[in-house]
């Protein structure tokens, strides 16, 4: 099975200074799904606001008998079947390990999330978990984004998506195969890794940014979603 995808980073900042003026927001997409055939799961885009930005995750190893480790990114993507986890960059985790030695039915490893590693297949036949997201209270209410993408597997046990958005891992093989799902939307998770080479794995989540500040202070918002409290 392929690697599941890393998170995107979480960043939370509580000292960012906001003069009178106009401030563009960019919101990463996901990263891309990998193809079958196989191909290696793409990188997130960059989220920013300000001064900050926060990194988009990695894409997974891909499956099959040319597999691939996991690559490296603000959090790391899960390594296939035989292969190592990518390394987060220090906003997020590392990938989890695919299953070794090459073993049918070929488990990967889980994606690192923002706030903990991408779990290792700990059998052929059990793929690992994404890493856990993290819990932000920004909006008024505690919410947890950006957790790691589950790996695939041919059969046996698929991994889970991390908290906080990270999709699951397929299982099955092509003809009789449940695909993996993507990463939540706006929450910076990890896709999960497909449990074949005949099957594409699944798409990251893309990027959220939130900026709360003193009504008093604020004018007006050009798309996204203005609230108020």
């Amino acid at each position: 099975g392929a690697g599941g995808g890393g998170a995107g980073a979480h960043k939370y900042s509580t000292s960012v200074t906001i003069t009178a003026g106009t401030y563009p927001i960019v919101i990463g997409a996901g990263g891309a799904a990998g193809t079958t055939a196989p191909g290696q799961g793409g990188a997130g885009g960059n989220s920013t606001f300000n001064s900050v930005t926060a990194g988009g995750g990695a894409g997974g190893g891909k499956e099959g008998s040319n597999g691939s480790n996991g690559a490296n990114g603000s959090s790391g993507g899960g390594g296939s079947y035989n292969k190592t986890g990518g390394t987060g960059n220090g906003s997020g985790f590392a990938g989890g390990n695919g299953f070794s030695p090459t073993t049918s039915p070929y488990a990967g490893g889980g994606g690192g999330g923002s706030s903990a590693v991408g779990v290792n297949a700990s059998a052929a036949s059990v793929a690992g978990a994404g890493g856990a997201g993290t819990a932000n209270s920004i909006t008024g209410s505690s919410v947890t984004r950006a957790g790691g993408g589950g790996a695939g597997v041919r059969s046996g046990t698929n991994g889970a998506g991390g908290t906080g958005g990270g999709g699951t891992g397929g299982i099955g093989v092509s003809g009789s195969e449940t695909p993996p799902t993507a990463g939540t939307a706006n929450t910076g998770s990890g896709g999960g890794g497909a449990s074949s080479d005949a099957i594409a794995g699944a798409a990251g989540g893309s990027g959220l940014v939130i900026a709360r500040v003193l009504t008093s202070d604020w004018s007006s918002i050009t798309g996204g979603t203005e609230t108020t409290d």
